[in-house]
């Protein structure tokens, strides 16, 4: 049901970016999303890749702050409202919405990350919604 997210921090500043893009692309580690938040000093680049555990430790090699967090990817159909039920379940269980974002998937189907505040109290929540969850194995076939 969770899938790990490889988070980076990085010094906004010129080339940061590039060269934590630079150490995936060097281990043959696939990208599969991200996203990408900064403020003035500082930018949180967090991603889904092909081996979180082998890009972790690559990461951490090259000198960047680099760590894995367990996150929810929910495969959604193209429906209107799709995305506000998840929502809305997670919300009614008291649970907050910490961000998330998209990701591709090679189906038809839209598909979200999540990561609540909650992640063992999410799960439980959505249990009854008969939910498609994409998985760390999944990803590797990406």
């Amino acid at each position: 049901m969770f899938l790990k997210q490889v988070s980076v921090f990085l010094e906004n500043a010129d080339g940061r970016l590039g060269s934590a893009l630079n150490v995936l692309k060097n281990e043959n580690i696939n990208i599969i999303s991200l996203s990408l938040a900064d403020t003035t000093e500082f930018g949180m680049l967090r991603m889904i890749v092909s081996d979180p555990e082998k890009a972790k430790t690559a990461l951490k090699s090259a000198g960047l702050s680099a760590h894995l967090t367990d996150v929810f990817a929910i495969k959604l159909p193209h429906v209107v409202g799709s995305l506000q039920s998840v929502v809305e379940t997670i919300s009614k269980a008291g649970i907050n919405i910490e961000y998330m974002y998209a990701l591709s998937t090679k189906d038809e189907n839209a598909c979200i990350v999540i990561k609540p505040a909650d992640k063992e109290a999410c799960a439980k929540a959505l249990e009854g919604m008969k939910l498609d969850f994409v998985t760390d194995d999944m990803i590797k076939n990406f």
